[in-house]
């Protein structure tokens, strides 16, 4: 399931925000998409969504580097549940670089014109449970 369409439109996602070209990024969201910021926060919107990706990018000093591991996409009635390793690249205090792996979910829906769009991203996954 690797070369699932998703996992493009995944990595196109991630150049967009590690390069802060937000433009490029709200074009894979859905106009209503909710993103989980952190687990006590959900943004519903494009112009919400950007906001946060704007302010997440000023947080790590614009040094954001995201990439992805495994994947499994799940797809139903026109929707896609995808399951993967989401692997963050950011600057700590010391002037390293600290690497963090996180078990993320995504929900994309597929367009009529065959297009997919992020509905639900929530780089956070299941650990949201946790607390």
């Amino acid at each position: 399931m690797n070369s699932h369409p998703l996992r493009q439109i995944i990595e196109a996602c991630d150049r967009a925000i590690s390069a802060r070209d937000f433009d490029a990024l709200m074009a894979y969201y859905a106009p209503d998409a909710a993103l989980v910021v952190r687990p006590d926060l959900v943004v519903t919107g494009q112009a919400a969504i950007r906001k946060a990706f704007t302010a997440i990018s000023d947080y790590f000093q614009d040094q954001l580097v995201v990439e992805q591991g495994e994947l499994q996409v799940i797809e139903g009635a026109d929707n896609a549940l995808v399951i993967m390793e989401t692997v963050l690249h950011y600057p700590d205090d010391a002037g390293g670089t600290v690497t963090a792996t996180r078990r993320a979910t995504y929900v994309f829906q597929r367009q009529s014109d065959g297009r997919w769009l992020c509905a639900i991203d929530n780089s956070y996954g299941t650990a949201l449970l946790d607390g």
